[in-house]
């Protein structure tokens, strides 16, 4: 076994100690649980050879962690590499102590999953929605799904720890608010804790969609990848940084927003953006706008579901769009290239469906424009987790959130 334990992220732990008998030890039991959640089962005695922690000390904590409901305890059996003897007795990370609740809302449909501890999704539930209705609107629908996830799983109100929504739009990450969002109407500074509040009594997050996704894909497919970066292509276009193993919101929440960077197009023409600007890689390449220019070219659509469905049955407009917008799309990523250097960029959303016109565009731009040393082992993918992206993301990041150390260690304290 390695001899320093890591995060649920694959981070180390803050405090960790070296091989059995190093001082340094884990500090709390926060981050003992820590350790059982990214390493179960684990034996008393692993504990102690991984922490150096006594196991008097060991015992007391395990027992604090079982006592509170968050450790159970396994019967691993003979185990090879575990030694002869009696079968092992080990304790894992209580998965079913709780459940949490994530919600994924995009521009024009949402989809709700009620989780396990560890941010699996059990069970998930699409709906269609429209974001500048307003949040009272949105967030009515949501209610509903939440409630039917819960009974679908046997579960209530006071079984949910912990609640994670993410929005196409900027956010204020600590404040969980959105901050004046280009078609988010009457979502500014709207507060999302307080609606929920009326619920649930637990913590609530608010995130990016494209970060979310970014953070879902990093975390079951591309823990290799020391940077990443997650491209949305949707109702609009965003993306999402994943740096040094972490989440990249750059100083006010902003960072990421390559749909509204600038894209001269071969036209001389400066499309209107959503977001009052003109010529942003949006108004040229995102599902709105490949909409606008299908209608204006008298095709009968009115979704961007529509718009893929024409480009994979060949429609030549929608096709040719497609192509324009992967060209479009591969300029923006690759200056974003020169600048992050990324190991891998995945593209998610509904655009990504359109595969073989999108790609090519932008494996053309990514590679003829971005320096070499930037591309010479990138990796370039279509989403692997597809629909599910931002809710597998929310999921873990609202579990290392609500398991964080220092919130056990208060939850803790609070309870004896």
């Amino acid at each position: 076994m390695s001899t320093a334990p890591t995060g649920p992220a694959g981070a180390p732990l803050d405090g960790a100690a070296g091989p059995a008998g190093s001082s340094a030890g884990i500090v709390g039991p926060g981050e003992l649980l820590a350790l059982f959640r990214a390493r179960s089962p684990l034996t008393r005695t692993e504990v102690m050879a991984l922490t150096g922690l006594s196991r008097s000390t060991v015992n007391q904590r395990i027992d604090l962690l079982q006592d509170a409901g968050l450790l159970v305890e396994r019967d691993l059996g003979v185990v090879p590499g575990r030694g002869r003897g009696r079968p092992a007795g080990a304790f894992a990370f209580n998965v079913e102590r709780g459940v949490l609740l994530v919600c994924d809302i995009g521009a024009t449909a949402l989809r709700a999953a009620v989780c396990d501890l560890s941010g699996r999704v059990l069970l998930d539930a699409p709906a269609l929605s429209d974001v500048t209705e307003g949040p009272e609107a949105v967030l009515s629908r949501v209610d509903p799904l939440f409630a039917d996830l819960l009974a679908r799983t046997g579960r209530e109100s006071g079984d949910v720890r912990g609640i994670a929504l993410s929005v196409p739009g900027p956010v204020d990450h600590e404040q969980a608010t959105v901050v004046s969002p280009p078609i988010m109407t009457g979502w500014d500074r709207f507060d999302i804790r307080a609606w929920f509040a009326r619920t649930y009594d637990c913590p609530l997050l608010l995130e990016k969609d494209a970060t979310a996704m970014a953070w879902g894909e990093y975390r079951t497919h591309y823990q290799h990848a020391d940077t990443l970066l997650m491209i949305k292509l949707g109702t609009g276009v965003g993306a999402g940084i994943i740096a040094g193993g972490r989440i990249h919101r750059g100083a006010d929440g902003a960072a990421g927003d390559i749909g509204h960077t600038q894209a001269l197009g071969d036209d001389g023409l400066d499309p209107l953006c959503r977001c009052g600007n003109t010529g942003c890689v949006e108004a040229r390449a995102g599902g709105w706008a490949m909409l606008r220019d299908l209608v204006a070219a008298g095709r009968d659509l009115s979704t961007v579901d529509e718009v893929v469905e024409r480009i994979r049955t060949a429609d030549p407009v929608a096709v040719g769009l497609a192509r324009t917008a992967g060209r479009v799309l591969g300029v923006a990523l690759a200056e974003t290239v020169n600048i992050l250097n990324p190991r891998v960029v995945v593209v998610g959303g509904q655009l990504a469906e359109a595969e073989e016109q999108i790609f090519a565009g932008l494996r053309e731009m990514v590679y003829s424009r971005s320096l070499p040393l930037a591309t010479r082992r990138l990796e370039l993918h279509r989403s692997r987790l597809d629909v599910r992206a931002g809710s597998v993301g929310l999921a873990l990041l609202l579990a290392d959130h609500v398991f964080a150390p220092a919130s056990v260690d208060a939850a803790l304290a609070s309870a004896t």
